[in-house]
């Protein structure tokens, strides 16, 4: 997929604590009369829409982040009580233009993919591979005091980019914490983010220092 064959305006999902990651899988249970619309139209056309945060002290001109990510729907089911259960896929972050007057239930937004362009590729380089077990490390010492069970072995096999971006989703990293690294354009800078962030949640409290 290119950014050119891809919509400069978008139906937006915001919704609170849901960072979305290009290459990632987030399941949504739409019941709402808007989010419903949303995903009826969606399914009309390129199946297609993009989440994003709202902000946690919202304000009349800008409520929601201006980055999020475009997804599209890979799986759909309609319950008996008329919600929807979908999978929505990763395909690439935006930023946020402005807002378009609709009349429809939900937002839409002019958006620009250009400072994202990489989230389409599958490229990883050796020195980021190489960082990978000392990111894993930290990993396994977070979610052995958060006390999560993990597939480890599923993990291993991502790159870097796919690994943080998961983890990330799945962490109980604060909202504003998990929206720094969805910002974060190169992934030297996003593995600097996450090594800081995860690092910082791990303090060993004991010795009052971080695990290294």
């Amino acid at each position: 997929m290119f950014i050119n064959n891809l919509p400069n305006k978008i139906a937006v999902f915001p919704l609170t604590n849901a960072v979305f990651f290009p290459k990632t899988i987030l399941p949504l249970n739409i019941f709402e009369k808007r989010y419903i619309q949303l995903v009826d139209d969606c399914m009309k056309d390129q199946r297609i829409f993009g989440m994003i945060q709202p902000k946690s002290k919202p304000n009349k001109k800008n409520d929601v982040y201006e980055v999020g990510c475009l997804g599209k729907i890979t799986s759909f089911n309609e319950t008996k009580d008329k919600r929807y259960l979908i999978g929505l896929t990763g395909i690439i972050r935006f930023r946020i233009d402005k807002e378009i007057k609709t009349k429809k239930l939900y937002r839409e937004f002019k958006v620009d993919y250009a400072d994202f362009a990489n989230d389409l590729t599958n490229k990883s380089s050796d020195d980021q591979n190489l960082q990978i077990k000392n990111i894993f490390n930290k990993i396994q010492i977070y979610f052995k005091r958060k006390n999560y069970m993990v597939q480890y072995d599923e993990l291993k096999k991502l790159n870097c980019d796919q690994l943080i971006s998961i983890i990330s989703m799945i962490s109980s990293f604060s909202p504003e914490e998990k929206q720094k690294i969805i910002e974060t354009i190169k992934i030297e800078d996003k593995i600097k983010v996450f090594e800081k962030i995860i690092s910082f949640d791990i303090l060993d409290k004991s010795k009052n220092k971080t695990i290294q």
